[in-house]
């Protein structure tokens, strides 16, 4: 297993994916995880929408879905009252081919991975540690602690740390980890419990400063529990179910039967300052954790995944300049950077302790929620902010370009066209180029003297209401963002773009 082209230390979401995303271009990987096998725990629950329309790429979004559960909706109580009532399903019916938010336990979401990669004819080494590396040419040589004890030497082209919060490869890079912690301890649990009602949709309690998420999934009455504990124990110490505040639980009418899993935690919001350093990376928690609001934390690990393992399959293929990969932490950790003050805003809204902060959870917050859902375009805005189908790479180096209302670094916007929509051709993981409505004579030229994918859709008036320009070409990244918009003079246009980046033409091949 040496001389391998990338070694991939951590076998969580993060990690099987871009594991999975490089078997598929034909890279060659190892990866490793220091735990015994897949967590047996649900630990992050949310599979959104962006991440559904990349799982598609790789031909494992129906089955996700499959065993997962579509939250049917979210309820919002205060103080043991319904205050207001959010659909979810088909929530984003215009926006994505997955218009809902999937409910999966991420101990079945990783087994499900570890299978399809194994298939891939990849297995994961677990009871493996990394221990360290260094740079030796072009080439990473890692030292890394065998499941029996002995030592080995892994020789690599790159490094992938996917290894966590406490990520070892990123004490390694010396990469700093700036943030902070919040205040409060919190918990989360799997439990059979019964009483609330609607008991197949989700809830969200707040009395005073005590809020409890709860989820339903899996079999009936099982259900994930988010909240506060309240107990003079210090964060040593051994907590119980039995220490949770019980007020929102109480209030919701919910009876605890049997707890299944328990476990308590602070809420970190970091990002390290390096995404990259030389040949290693960092993805997934290893760069960047937040609080739990909305669901985005491994979703955020999986796009990271995504968006290194096309540009890493480019520059191992010769077909692209190493410089290509500095564009992973210009993209990433802009992100990373947003979602975190996104996600600090909405927890500190939700723990802040106060009369103030109080009323406003339990009257004002219930009320506007109400109203503003009725109303299509605020259920989209929603939508789109927790799907994380709104992510734009818009100052990134590969981004130029705009017409109409869609610019370069945009995801591309969701069409359903007949019986298919314009994201069919996105299973190919390659560079290609989209024209909604004639295609030039210079465009097919082009795309027939580089051998490039490209897919001409006659116009009609939907494109024109999701921000297309008629008879404008495309070129779409192999992960389903725009790299150049060009509305005219389009074959000079591309030809200087993948000039710019030093793209060779193998990397635009059809495949």
């Amino acid at each position: 297993m040496n001389n391998i082209d990338v070694l991939i230390v951590g076998a969580g979401p993060t990690g099987l994916v871009l594991a999975l995303w490089l078997t598929r271009q034909g890279v060659s990987v190892r990866i490793i995880d220091k735990s015994q096998g897949p967590g047996e725990t649900s630990r992050a629950m949310a599979v959104q929408a962006r991440t559904l329309e990349l799982y598609r790429q790789l031909d494992i979004a129906e089955e996700v879905i499959a065993a997962g559960y579509k939250m049917p909706a979210m309820n919002m109580w205060a103080r043991g009252e319904p205050k207001a009532r959010i659909p979810l399903q088909n929530a984003g019916k215009t926006i994505s081919p997955y218009p809902f938010v999937l409910v999966l336990p991420q101990d079945i979401h990783e087994k499900l991975l570890v299978a399809r990669l194994k298939t891939a004819g990849v297995d994961v080494e677990r009871q493996t540690e990394f221990m360290s590396f260094r740079e030796e040419g072009d080439n990473v040589v890692a030292t890394i602690r065998t499941s029996t004890g002995q030592i080995e030497i892994c020789t690599a082209t790159y490094l992938a740390g996917c290894d966590g919060s406490h990520s070892s490869v990123r004490h390694q890079m010396g990469s700093d980890f700036e943030g902070g912690t919040y205040n409060h301890l919190f918990y989360v649990a799997d439990v059979l419990a019964s009483g609330v009602t609607p008991a197949n949709e989700g809830h969200i309690a707040f009395d005073k400063s005590d809020f409890v998420l709860v989820m339903p999934y899996g079999p009936e009455h099982q259900y994930r529990l988010i909240g506060t504990v309240e107990s003079e124990k210090g964060d040593r110490q051994q907590h119980a179910f039995d220490d949770v505040s019980q007020r929102a639980i109480s209030g919701l009418g919910l009876s605890i039967q049997q707890v299944n899993w328990f476990s308590t935690y602070r809420v970190h919001h970091r990002v390290t300052n390096h995404f990259r350093d030389g040949r290693a990376f960092l993805l997934g928690d290893a760069a960047h954790v937040h609080s739990p609001a909305g669901g985005q934390g491994m979703n955020t690990g999986i796009a990271d995944a995504i968006n290194l393992a096309w540009k890493l399959a480019a520059v191992i293929k010769a077909q692209a300049p190493e410089t290509l990969l500095d564009s992973y932490e210009a993209e990433r950790k802009a992100f990373a950077h947003k979602l975190v003050k996104t996600t600090d805003r909405v927890f500190t809204f939700v723990t802040a302790a106060g009369g103030f902060a109080d009323f406003v959870r339990t009257h004002i917050a219930p009320a506007i929620a109400s109203q503003a859902y009725q109303y299509g375009r605020v259920r989209e805005y929603l939508f789109r902010i927790i799907s994380q189908t709104t992510m734009s790479y818009l100052d990134s180096p590969l981004s130029e370009g705009k017409a109409g209302e869609i610019s370069a670094g945009d995801r591309l916007p969701y069409v359903a066209v007949g019986e298919t929509d314009n994201y069919a051709s996105l299973r190919k993981i390659v560079w290609q180029i989209h024209i909604y409505g004639t295609a030039a004579e210079d465009v097919r030229n082009w795309c027939d003297r580089h051998s490039v994918d490209w897919q001409v859709f006659p116009w009609q008036d939907a494109f024109e209401k999701r921000g297309f320009k008629k008879d404008t070409a495309y070129l779409i990244r192999p992960d389903g963002y725009i790299g150049l918009v060009a509305a005219e003079r389009h074959a000079e246009r591309l030809s200087t773009y993948i000039s710019r980046l030093g793209i060779q033409r193998a990397l635009l091949l059809k495949h």
